[in-house]
């Protein structure tokens, strides 16, 4: 499958079971509502989410097992985040054989990289794969930067297309697109920026809140897609307390306890993580209700 850069991408919370196992049914109930949305693609395995909680095997078994749910109707994209360059090479061929459409690829994890050694990284892993790889942007959580200039050099390797951009400037949407064009698609990943940088010109967005809230998110997009950017607008005022669980610690928890609310999900997350409890739990159900309570009547963003 050739991966079209652009649309909402869930970056889907994995789902377990109340004694710590995959919770496959659940997930495929969270898959189908994202699915029914509309969404352009999934995305397995996020970094600040529990990813690195995941024994080998439950991350193989979670993309196949998406990857045969989708059927080839969009792109399944599982994420690199590993500590050498021998095992993110082993992590990709692993995603490529279990039927992976694409890649989303951090620098090398905890050892804080130097240019020369980050763009190695990636040159070296892209080379070992066919998949298509978006290189993920954050040195704000991450500590390391992928600049310009060192995009320059990835792009060398033809199969590093697009950037997940979450440096948190805005304007890094339009340095980007004034140095490179299309042949670097942007997918912003903060779910705080999303309509600006949409509006700024980013191809596609890579969401949180999307797995509580797949219909909202989606039509927000495809309302700025046509131009309907006074609708699109108020839905994501409307949005935007929500969307604010995403950019804290506990995002995990915090999306998990929405999808509770909005029956795609459960609570159970896989220790150190615990639950949400007292003040803290009672701040984000109020956030989560005062939502429901005030959800927009959305548009046919389907057929506009």
């Amino acid at each position: 499958m050739n991966v079209q850069w652009k649309g909402v991408m869930p970056a889907v919370t994995t789902k377990f079971t109340k004694n710590d196992e995959l919770d496959l049914n659940m997930f495929e109930v969270n898959i189908k509502a994202q699915l029914h949305a509309g969404v352009h693609g999934i995305v397995l395995g996020g970094t600040l989410g529990e990813a690195s909680t995941l024994l080998d095997e439950e991350k193989r078994e979670l993309t196949r097992f998406t990857v045969s749910l989708v059927k080839n109707k969009i792109p399944v994209l599982v994420n690199i985040a590993e500590q050498s360059t021998k095992q993110a090479i082993a992590a990709a061929q692993k995603a490529e054989a279990d039927g992976a459409h694409g890649l989303m690829m951090l620098p090398p994890m905890r050892y804080k990289s130097g240019d020369l050694e980050t763009m190695t990284y990636f040159k070296t892993v892209a080379n070992s794969t066919s998949l298509p790889i978006m290189v993920y942007n954050n040195p704000v959580d991450y500590n390391v930067e992928v600049t310009l200039d060192m995009f320059e050099e990835l792009l060398k390797c033809d199969n590093i297309q697009a950037v997940k951009e979450s440096t948190r400037d805005i304007s890094n949407v339009t340095r980007i697109k004034n140095r490179f064009g299309d042949r670097l698609k942007i997918m912003t990943g903060v779910d705080t920026l999303g309509l600006e940088s949409l509006l700024m010109g980013a191809d596609g967005w890579i969401a949180g809140l999307v797995c509580a809230f797949p219909q909202e998110t989606v039509a927000i997009y495809e309302l700025h897609k046509v131009g309907k950017i006074q609708e699109a607008l108020e839905i994501y005022r409307w949005f935007l307390p929500l969307l604010e669980l995403d950019i804290n610690p506990k995002l995990v928890q915090n999306i998990k306890l929405a999808e509770v609310y909005t029956g795609i999900g459960t609570e159970h997350v896989r220790a150190p993580r615990l639950p949400l409890s007292g003040q803290e739990r009672n701040h984000v159900i109020k956030i989560i209700e005062r939502g429901l309570k005030n959800k927009p009547v959305l548009p046919d963003y389907k057929n506009l």
